[in-house]
């Protein structure tokens, strides 16, 4: 019966947010209206709600506001678009989707997912314009990695919430996300765009292309740097801690924080931009504005998540899963696979399984694995209730039906990949 509860919660969020209600303020009406029907008193339904949003934002708002902090950054200064032109360079116009989808990965791992998209979609007009190239063979492996990193690396918003509410390990997150996003970037943003987009013979007779590169942006190693500090801090210090011992090892650890590399990101890109602060300081404040709202949704979403859990709708979900002889790691793709497609937010739909699933974590699952199956979950099927399908459609001049063909089918074939691979790698570590 409390999953019949638990069902409506669902149904009346997806009603309110087809009403264009503010995912945030739907999050707690349903986290309220659920508990109440769940039998919660009412003072206890406070408590959890008041503990959800605490306990969740306590562990990812700092990660979250610095991170968009390091992405305003790499924007603002031009090192995004930098490292687009010195991609296209090295890799020259035959592989021009491996520049693309490069970029996309390298670009994406600061830049939230709208922020990167706006920034490299002229790029990929100028590139299609110069190339004769359609702009969907171009465009794809961009926006795939971005879509990917958007789902699956810290210190995107739904993989570090994910990480604060099931306590898991950031730094193995990211570590675990960069082994499975690479391959599934490749199929994905590389190889399913030559099966679905035709080119025509005259590309394949050319040699070179002219891409005009701004001026005033920052140097290659500066561009680089600024873009990837955070992964160099937390990978970095994850491997360094593997190696000494001691002191050294107590370094390394406390660099591999997300939150002290992030802050020492910040740090040292003011230093390597060397701007006046006062400019520097407005756009680490616009970064963080850009975030705020997601910080909100969040933090209900973390409220949502412990009535579930505190009401124990987890065990009955775990008790009924057990029947089916399911894998954890599934379960929770499946749960945010299904949410992902009836309400259309990628990062509600993840937070709200993360309550559901929540006891499996205990069962000896990897809290690591269980973020990134999720996280793929979180990504399937996007369709007309999404902003993301609209962004792609209408950047693109595409009709419903060809975003369906393209989009849609891109983040699918993400989603799948995503299980298959968490699945792999879940078997590999158990054979360790």
């Amino acid at each position: 019966m409390a999953l019949l509860y638990v069902l409506a919660g669902i149904i009346i969020l997806l009603i309110l947010i087809l009403k264009k209600l503010n995912p945030m303020l739907a999050l707690l009406i349903v986290s309220i209206l659920t508990g109440l029907m769940l039998s919660m008193p009412p003072e206890k339904l406070m408590s959890s709600i008041g503990n959800g949003i605490g306990n969740t934002l306590g562990g990812m708002v700092m990660i979250l506001s610095l991170g968009a902090m390091v992405g305003k950054l790499a924007e603002d200064s031009g090192a995004a678009k930098k490292i687009v032109f010195i991609l296209i360079n090295w890799f020259g116009i035959k592989n021009i989707q491996w520049a693309g989808l490069l970029t996309g990965l390298i670009v994406g791992i600061p830049l939230f997912f709208n922020a990167g998209f706006i920034v490299l979609i002229p790029l990929v007009f100028s590139i299609a314009a110069a190339t004769g190239l359609p702009k969907l063979y171009v465009g794809m492996p961009m926006i795939s990695a971005l879509s990917i990193t958007h789902g699956f690396l810290p210190p995107h918003p739904g993989p570090v919430a994910l990480a604060a509410i099931f306590q898991a390990d950031i730094g193995r997150i990211l570590i675990y996300g960069l082994i499975i996003s690479i391959p599934i970037a490749i199929l994905s943003g590389v190889f399913l765009p030559r099966l679905i987009i035709p080119i025509s013979h005259k590309f394949k007779t050319r040699q070179s292309v002219s891409i005009q590169v701004e001026e005033g942006l920052p140097s290659s190693l500066k561009s680089f740097a600024i873009t990837l500090m955070p992964i160099f801090l937390i990978a970095g210090g994850h491997i360094g801690a593997l190696f000494f011992h001691g002191q050294l090892q107590k370094i390394f650890t406390f660099l591999a924080d997300p939150t002290v590399a992030l802050l020492l990101s910040v740090i040292l890109i003011l230093f390597i931009l060397n701007i006046e602060m006062k400019k520097a300081m407005e756009s680490c404040v616009e970064g963080v504005k850009s975030v705020a709202m997601i910080i909100l949704i969040i933090a209900a979403g973390g409220a949502f998540k412990q009535v579930l859990i505190d009401s124990g709708v987890g065990k009955e979900v775990e008790l009924i899963a057990s029947s089916w002889h399911a894998s954890p790691l599934f379960l929770g793709w499946a749960i945010a696979a299904l949410l992902r497609i009836t309400l259309g937010s990628s990062t509600v739909a993840a937070l709200t399984t993360s309550g559901m699933v929540m006891p499996f974590v205990h069962s000896g699952t990897s809290p690591e694995l269980m973020v990134l199956s999720i996280g793929a979950g979180s990504l399937m099927f996007s369709h007309v209730n999404d902003t993301g399908f609209w962004m792609f459609k209408e950047y693109f001049g595409l009709s419903v039906k060809e975003t369906f063909k393209t989009w849609t089918l891109m983040e699918t074939s993400i989603s799948f990949l995503g299980l298959l691979f968490v699945l792999l790698l879940n078997t590999l570590k158990l054979g360790l």
